[in-house]
């Protein structure tokens, strides 16, 4: 594994797994967030994974009982058995899950679907049937609670953030910024483009997994219209 740690503040390190975004880089991010959840070391407060790099919180008052008189920093000491940690064998198996989106797109649930096409020349049709054939992977999740950076779209459908964010986007409301998709999993501030919403919800802090979807999942989105969404939203509620 061909990997470069640097410091990050003083209680936290950066581990980078290469400069490019793709699926075997971030797998790697995926198996060191998988081994740090095996061992559970006593000296980190939190890791953050993203999608090529994993940065982990540690306490340095913990480290610093470890280090005792020996002439090292925190961070020294932390890298040291961060290394150690991912050197070893590990059981993480990729559990690929494949979750279905379905998605009424156009209309009042989609805004920017018309802008989409026009951008790249294309009917909305064309739009949708193009977003929902996608090669879909969940690189990471961040932004807001439950967000999914969506990787895999389709180039022929990118297009800009708006110029003007919004300033609240309804949960469920599916986005285009530049080739990335995504889904609004709560109400919030945005300047992607909206194509669509799903009834499902992608976030809920009462579930044992408050977010429905995970770094690794495999996505699928569908189209369905206006009464099935309300039907589906129905059974959501």
């Amino acid at each position: 594994m061909n990997i470069s740690i640097h410091p990050l503040g003083d209680q936290a390190l950066l581990i980078d797994f290469g400069e490019s975004i793709n699926e075997k880089t971030n797998q790697q991010v995926r198996q060191a967030a998988a081994q740090l959840d095996e061992q559970k070391p006593g000296w980190m407060i939190e890791y953050i994974p993203a999608f090529s790099t994993l940065t982990i919180l540690y306490n340095p008052y913990y480290i610093a009982k470890q280090i005792g008189s020996q002439d090292l920093l925190p961070y020294e000491w932390a890298r040291t058995e961060v290394l150690a940690l991912l050197s070893q064998s590990s059981t993480y198996h990729s559990e690929e899950r494949t979750i279905e989106i379905p998605v009424c797109y156009g209309g009042e649930w989609g805004p920017d679907l018309s802008f989409v096409a026009s951008h790249n020349s294309m009917s909305e049709e064309e739009v949708i049937d193009t977003h929902m054939n996608g090669d879909y992977l969940v690189y990471m999740i961040g932004f807001a609670p439950g967000f999914p950076y969506i990787g895999g779209m389709n180039k022929k459908i990118a297009a800009p953030r708006r110029d003007d964010p919004r300033l609240s986007i309804p949960s469920g409301t599916v986005g285009i910024a530049g080739e990335q998709t995504g889904v609004y999993p709560i109400e919030t501030p945005g300047g992607w483009q909206l194509i669509g919403r799903t009834p499902l919800k992608l976030f809920e802090p009462d579930r044992d997994r408050p977010s429905l979807l995970q770094a690794g999942d495999r996505i699928r989105f569908t189209s369905i219209n206006e009464a099935e969404y309300k039907q589906l939203k129905e059974g959501e509620q």
